[in-house]
């Protein structure tokens, strides 16, 4: 397991994290400083949340799996590993788009490059990560449905109540909550 931390985390909390996770990776902290978006969206932290974008220099490994600081994993999910990039779960408030709170992404400093190139380019619709990640891979809701993984991967904790048998059917096959 890999954290990325900034520069902020103190070092008792950096002590705590390489107990826990193999790697405790340094990066810089992205703001999009976007604060109309972030405003319209009522999430004036979420700005921060662009800095996730230093996963794709993980380039020792072949292929990841983001995890959310706010998921909580329940069971295994080890076969997410066998889906290609880009994987997620479509937000429950707009399904055409995917949350961005677990993704399976293959490191990639090009990728990491144009990521940044397009932030700067185009912004975030929302502000935040998850608007820049769905314009850039822009193609996710139409071009293959195999990269849509199952709500069972990324049950947003504030769904349940929305649709209350679904829940009460396939909550017990939930895998990672967030």
């Amino acid at each position: 397991l890999v954290v990325l931390i900034t520069p902020q985390v103190s070092s008792l909390l950096r002590a705590i994290l390489s107990k826990v996770f193999d790697e405790v990776i340094e990066v810089n902290l992205i703001d999009s400083a976007d604060y109309i978006h972030l405003a319209f969206l009522k999430r004036p932290e979420l700005g921060v949340t662009l800095t996730k974008l230093h996963c794709w220099t993980l380039t020792h490994y072949s292929k990841c799996v983001f995890l959310d600081a706010d998921t909580l994993v329940l069971a295994n999910i080890d076969e997410l590993f066998d889906r290609t990039e880009f994987s997620a779960a479509p937000d429950p408030g707009w399904p055409d788009c995917f949350n961005s709170g677990v993704f399976v992404f293959q490191p990639s400093l090009e990728t990491h490059g144009l990521l940044l190139q397009h932030a700067t380019d185009h912004g975030s619709f929302d502000g935040a990560d998850q608007g820049l990640l769905n314009s850039f891979f822009s193609s996710w809701s139409t071009a293959d449905i195999n990269k849509h993984l199952p709500f069972i991967y990324n049950l947003s904790s504030n769904t349940a109540y929305t649709y209350s048998p679904a829940f009460k059917r396939f909550g017990s096959s939930v895998k990672v909550v967030h």
